[in-house]
């Protein structure tokens, strides 16, 4: 299954047209939670006519501020009642002192923030009694780091026991940020969790430093890598194409769709005939 995120921009043409014709699509819980009119009834034909993945922006899973308990139930009950597919949420934090920062910022790669992380994705997980699936998200400085970024990934995901969102964009740019072999850091993470995977583009502003975007098409380096990270997956895994801003034409949107869908239909081949 290849998707894209649904946004009330493309709304009427994506609906109503048949320019795009993705599998599945996704959105943010917390853009849709309580809407009516209108866009409730456009929502209703969406989901009416798509699965849908959900990806939230609010859960602030690395924040030292209590878990928002209300805001939780809210989620669990959107998740109910749309069917959803799907919850996952950043490995970060976007809250403090009961602030919203409006970005999605690192964790510190400590124990401390391991042991704190984990025991809030179990207690999320026992409020919406369902595995989430957590995103490696790009950063560009790290922040107190005690142990490598590899180590406190795997640790989260063995002691929370949760599922993995794999951006596949987000481990490029940061290989080329912090001069890391992309393919090593595939090979080292527990394959076996991932249960969605991400892919958009970025942008390149000097020599040593790019920016996870969402604004630009896909490049082929991070197809090349998506296309080894399928091989070492060996399993088909529901991949979503985000593109957040300067948002081109649907049909161009098909073209990138029809890519993901090219490389997973071969990758998947392959691994049969591997197995065979």
């Amino acid at each position: 299954m290849t998707g894209i995120g649904f946004r009330k921009e493309l709304s009427e043409d994506f609906l109503n047209g048949n320019e795009l014709n993705p599998d599945f699509i996704e959105v943010a819980p917390e853009n849709w939670i309580g809407i009516g009119g209108y866009w409730k009834k456009v929502f209703r034909r969406a989901i009416d006519q798509y699965p849908l993945f959900t990806h939230g922006l609010s859960l602030s899973i690395g924040s030292p501020d209590e878990l928002d308990f209300d805001f939780l139930k809210k989620i669990k009950q959107f998740l109910i009642e749309t069917n959803a597919r799907i919850y996952s949420e950043h490995l970060s934090f976007a809250k403090c002192d009961n602030a919203h920062l409006y970005d999605l910022l690192p964790i510190p790669f400590t124990e401390d923030a391991v042991k704190h992380v984990s025991e809030r994705i179990k207690t999320v997980q026992d409020i919406l009694e369902r595995k989430i699936a957590i995103e490696i998200v790009s950063y560009y400085t790290p922040v107190a780091a005690e142990m490598k970024e590899i180590d406190f990934i795997n640790a989260i995901l063995e002691e929370a026991d949760c599922e993995l969102l794999l951006d596949v964009n987000n481990i490029y740019v940061n290989g080329f940020n912090h001069q890391y072999d992309t393919r090593d850091f595939i090979n080292q993470l527990p394959l076996e969790r991932v249960s969605y995977i991400h892919m958009a583009g970025h942008e390149k502003v000097s020599e040593d430093l790019i920016i996870d975007t969402h604004g630009q098409p896909i490049i082929d380096p991070v197809y090349a890598l998506f296309d080894y990270t399928l091989r070492k997956i060996v399993r088909d895994v529901p991949v979503l194409l985000e593109r957040d801003f300067n948002i081109p034409e649907l049909e161009i949107l098909q073209q990138e769709l029809n890519e993901l869908k090219r490389i997973k239909q071969s990758a998947l081949l392959k691994n049969i005939a591997y197995v065979s």
